[in-house]
């Protein structure tokens, strides 16, 4: 039995079946295709469709001794869950970039695989990981984010799903909406630096966090301009 992947999969695979981008397998008459990619290293999360000898199949099917599963990518843009994304513990840093363009990004960092996997369920949320075996879990709703850095993580999440953005409305520390606030209100929690200098200010609806354009802000320009560009 032999699985086959197409080249942005092969790095699922074992580093000695990846020159292939093909895994045999042991056949088991009982397996389905479905079973079968999941034992080549492929999360379910990343199958766009399954060829079996060739012909299109789904993933309850069976194969017999000697068959070759295809697998699919995912096209891209797919849609995201109706409830937002959900984020692992070692996503911080993406968690925050996503939440400045606007995203609904929920983020801890202390959640454990099971948490994470039974809120993406019950918020309707699209989990993103870096870890194959959350996104193996039955039921789960997710993408693989590649890249080691958080500025190609954030652009392969903007390539698969292609949302729309609205930059600097919500908080960065929480994910809640922002709302402009008066500087009177906010007089008392700022530096005095900040007091004479800005007259903007939004804040945080649920935790409180004051927000303004400070001494980063033409580094988050840079990152709104950059995903914003239809070829990142």
């Amino acid at each position: 039995m032999t699985v086959r992947v197409p080249e942005e999969l092969a790095f699922l695979l074992p580093p000695r079946d990846r020159p292939a981008r093909a895994r045999r397998l042991r056949a088991d008459p009982d397996a389905t295709l479905g079973h079968l990619v999941r034992a080549a290293g492929v999360p379910p999360t990343e199958v766009g469709g399954l060829r079996l000898d060739g012909r299109p199949a789904g993933r309850s099917a069976r194969a017999a001794p000697g068959g070759v599963v295809d697998v699919l990518a995912v096209a891209r843009p797919e849609p995201a869950a109706p409830g937002g994304f959900l984020l692992d513990v070692g996503l911080g840093a993406l968690a925050r970039r996503l939440r400045l363009l606007g995203l609904d990004a929920a983020w801890s960092n202390d959640a454990g695989d099971a948490e994470l996997a039974a809120r993406a369920r019950d918020e309707q949320r699209t989990l993103l990981t870096q870890d194959r075996g959350l996104l193996m879990r039955r039921g789960v709703r997710g993408a693989l984010v590649r890249g080691a850095r958080p500025d190609d993580q954030l652009a392969d999440v903007l390539d698969r799903f292609a949302p729309a953005l609205a930059p600097l409305t919500r908080c960065t520390a929480c994910g809640a909406h922002l709302t402009p606030v008066a500087k009177a209100e906010v007089a008392d929690r700022l530096p005095a630096g900040t007091r004479r200098t800005y007259d903007d200010f939004s804040r945080c609806t649920a935790c409180g966090r004051v927000y303004w354009r400070g001494a980063h802000a033409a580094r988050i320009d840079r990152l709104v301009r950059r995903a914003r560009r239809p070829d990142r």
